[in-house]
């Protein structure tokens, strides 16, 4: 939605750097300078990967850590936007899905409203990555719809929607400069963490899932991460288009939970899940079992918990399908349209198997996934491997020798010590 009352004409016109102003500032930089916080999830990664590949030139972009910049303190961000001075701002942190109150309030929460608070003073375009979390279930649901703001909204979802909420009225009353981007389930390579779409494959290729938690038919919209970096570029380049926006991005298709999972299965050649659909009063069952039992483990010193995937249970057996007409008739034309969780899965798994394997975390694909020569000679003739390294890979590498031959020596004394 635009935003459009009795203020927005005053306020952007009273904002240190108007829109087209800000535009030009974009376009005819020559390297534009970006701040990206949460850059080391599987969004912020893959957004930090692509602007510095596929952009190198017209774009820097600078990921601090949260040891560097927390944006549950204010001050951190004032101190550290002051000192960069950056053209924008990404947002693509998140806490745990599992996260406290507190931790999940301060990080979805106040972390994006700080940033907005920031990015409009600066009078710089602000970039927040949202959730499908705050929508209903439903289908061909549009960006106008939000869930009821309640006490009993998990804490992630609660914290998601009221930051969306904040900006909106930021972008109304004081004219930030913001485009928030709402993704759905989101898969991908380099996701450190085993969660969303990563959980359930996991769960089939560990065969931990025994039967098909769903209905039949159930369908969900799915994000590509790959290529969610194209589009936020194509917002930061076109901003009096895209600001005060919320946009879904999503691929095209939604897919059925249980059709992808069978797919899943298939191509991991396992047996499980059988094809038998439990019902949810069955399903809510056995979790108030499995929490009771891990209850009593906590008594013993065991900490066993439940995977926090398991607070959207009941939205596996609803649908959520996102509407993505309001992306297709903007400016944005996608760049791989058919491209697909499907098409994408043959990378997924070998990406995820081949790390999970290596971690030790599921064994039964190491022949299929590892390169076995080096892992057997590790295993089995360490030191056999240890004298072929000392032959013919310990000595230093020629391209440093080079270069240290045309740099002078640092001539390093007690007297330089203080």
């Amino acid at each position: 939605m635009l935003f459009a009352n009795k203020h927005a004409k005053e306020n952007i016109v009273a904002a240190y750097h108007p829109y087209k102003k800000m535009i030009q500032v974009l376009q005819k930089k020559k390297r534009c300078f970006g701040v990206l916080i949460g850059g080391s999830g599987l969004v912020g990664g893959t957004l930090a990967h692509y602007f510095k590949t596929k952009t190198p030139d017209s774009f820097e972009i600078r990921a601090p850590s949260s040891k560097k910049l927390s944006i549950r303190n204010a001050q951190d961000i004032i101190v550290y936007l002051q000192r960069v001075r950056p053209d924008f701002v990404i947002n693509a942190a998140m806490s745990s899905l599992d996260s406290d109150a507190q931790l999940a309030f301060e990080v979805n929460y106040l972390g994006a409203v700080n940033l907005g608070r920031a990015c409009c003073a600066l009078g710089i375009p602000y970039i927040h990555i949202s959730s499908a979390a705050v929508l209903p279930s439903g289908e061909n649901l549009t960006e106008e719809e939000q869930l009821p703001l309640t006490a009993n909204l998990n804490n992630y979802a609660k914290s998601k929607l009221m930051a969306e909420k904040t900006l909106e009225h930021m972008m109304q009353e004081h004219g930030l400069n913001c485009t928030i981007i709402r993704v759905s389930i989101v898969y991908g390579e380099h996701d450190h963490k085993i969660q969303g779409f990563h959980r359930l494959l996991f769960a089939i290729a560990d065969e931990a899932i025994p039967f098909l938690f769903t209905k039949r038919g159930v369908k969900h919209s799915y994000t590509n991460a790959a290529k969610l970096p194209y589009f936020v570029h194509h917002v930061l380049l076109h901003r009096e288009e895209f600001s005060g926006q919320i946009y879904h991005f999503a691929d095209k298709d939604p897919v059925p939970l249980d059709d992808l999972i069978l797919t899943i299965r298939a191509y991991l050649e396992v047996k499980n899940p059988r094809e038998i659909y439990v019902p949810y009063s069955l399903v809510i069952t056995g979790r108030f079992i499995l929490e009771r039992i891990a209850a009593i483990l906590g008594w013993f010193g065991i900490n066993a918990r439940l995977p926090p995937e398991y607070m959207f249970l009941k939205d596996v057996y609803l649908p959520q399908v996102l509407s993505i007409k309001k992306l297709q008739k903007s400016s944005f034309v996608d760049p791989k349209p058919d491209e697909n969780i499907y098409t994408r899965l043959p990378r997924l798994v070998s990406y995820y198997l081949t790390r999970w394997s290596h971690l030790n975390l599921i064994t039964r694909f190491k022949d299929q996934y590892l390169g076995n020569d080096l892992e057997q000679e590790f295993l089995l003739r360490p030191d056999e491997l240890l004298q072929s390294i000392h032959a013919d890979s310990t000595a230093p590498w020629p391209a440093l020798l080079e270069l240290a031959a045309l740099t002078e020596p640092l001539n390093l004394s007690t007297e330089d010590v203080d």
